[in-house]
């Protein structure tokens, strides 16, 4: 890595102050140091969702106005009709979307990674979806979680098998605190997607799916070696769970980043 990547943070981690005060939330944030963020809960899979789903979309944007934040991207379902995603995106200044599981892709699950067949079928879909976003200035891309490195029975795992099939056609947010569930060395993995890696989820713990996460540092996860091994733009600190204060260990982490000269807001 040249040059520090830029910090985000994944408003997935502080959900219940979201869903409470979301103004008083995007304050703590930015109180922080933080001036992106990576939204969350976009995307209707019903239809009869989607007015709602643009209203919030809508109300988003303004909240981060009023704070002055920007996106660095977003997560968000993928839904049969695309144009009602667009909307959802046209509405929050969002120029990168990444579907954050199978089962969050209209006609699919989480296992679809288990199988060649479902796998050859998921990406056959997101590229469908990508070229559409494309179209309109949009990039597409995946995030993973721990269970995309099934084995196939053939020696190879779901997740390269996806990544061989869309080329380069989406782009990749690897998180690499559940590449390293997945018994991953998450600087391979970068090294593998290439430039097709343009964000990253930092995070450390004790890499098992239902354990808390911890400070930078105290867990299993190499960050400074996955940073190292690659030009990823974002570096996007989230919390899936953790005993601590989800505020206090987003600055601390944060804070690590900056010491070490690998990230910068």
């Amino acid at each position: 890595m040249s040059h520090p990547g830029k910090l985000s943070v994944q408003l997935y981690s502080v959900r219940e102050h979201y869903a409470a005060d979301l103004g008083a939330t995007l304050a703590r944030l930015r109180e922080i140091g933080f001036r992106h963020v990576e939204p969350f809960g976009l995307g209707a899979l019903d239809p009869a969702d989607a007015p709602a789903a643009l209203r919030r979309a809508t109300d988003l944007r303004a909240a981060l106005d009023a704070e002055g934040l920007a996106v660095s991207g977003t997560h968000a379902a993928v839904p049969a009709d695309v144009d009602t995603l667009l909307a959802e995106l046209d509405a929050l200044g969002a120029t990168t979307v990444f579907a954050p599981t199978p089962g969050m892709v209209a006609g699919f699950e989480n296992e679809a990674f288990a199988a060649a067949t479902t796998v050859d079928a998921f990406a056959d879909r997101m590229l469908e979806v990508a070229e559409a976003l494309r179209g309109n200035g949009i990039a597409l891309g995946y995030h993973n979680h721990w269970w995309e490195w099934a084995d196939l029975g053939d020696g190879t795992t779901g997740y390269d098998r996806f990544w061989n099939r869309v080329g380069d056609a989406l782009v990749a947010e690897l998180d690499v605190y559940w590449a390293t569930a997945a018994g991953q060395d998450p600087a391979r993995v970068l090294g593998m997607l290439g430039e097709r890696a343009v964000s990253l989820h930092l995070k450390d713990g004790p890499a098992r799916p239902d354990e808390p996460q911890l400070p930078l540092g105290q867990g299993r996860v190499d960050v400074e070696a996955a940073v190292a091994a690659t030009q990823a733009r974002w570096h996007v600190a989230e919390i899936d769970s953790t005993d601590l204060d989800e505020f206090e260990l987003l600055a601390g982490n944060a804070a690590a980043l900056r010491e070490r000269g690998l990230s910068d807001f």
